[in-house]
């Protein structure tokens, strides 16, 4: 089983970024998706979900409008686009699978976190 995240990076306040989150080993359909993020010194916080089949999603109230959460199964894929980036959006982003169907239902995986720091 992995989860992969990729795509952080530096960006400047204003900018864009997308993280992927790329999972084997498991049935991808199965799980709910959510992204995570931990500022230094601040608790971990959910930024996003998505449901397993895509159909809804959830942000937090500091992302809606400028955060994008989707996903493309077939490619076990899931996709975090990043705009109008501000200094406070400054974490290490975590995706995490979730088993949302029996029998996965208590599965939980995570991947190592990708570092995304927006400063001029």
């Amino acid at each position: 089983v992995q989860v992969v995240e990729s795509g952080g990076g530096l960006a400047q306040p204003g900018g864009s970024l997308s993280l992927s989150c790329a999972a084997s080993g498991f049935t991808f359909s199965w799980y709910d998706v959510n992204w995570y993020r931990q500022a230094p010194g601040k608790e971990r916080e959910l930024v996003a979900t998505i449901t397993s089949d895509g159909g809804r999603t959830n942000y937090v109230d500091s992302v809606k409008g400028r955060f994008t959460i989707s996903r493309d199964n077939a490619r076990m894929t899931v996709y975090l686009q990043m705009n109008t980036l501000k200094p406070d959006d400054t974490a290490v982003y975590y995706c995490n699978a979730r088993g949302a169907r029996y029998p996965v239902t208590r599965r939980d995986y995570w991947g190592q976190g990708t570092q995304v720091t927006v400063s001029s």
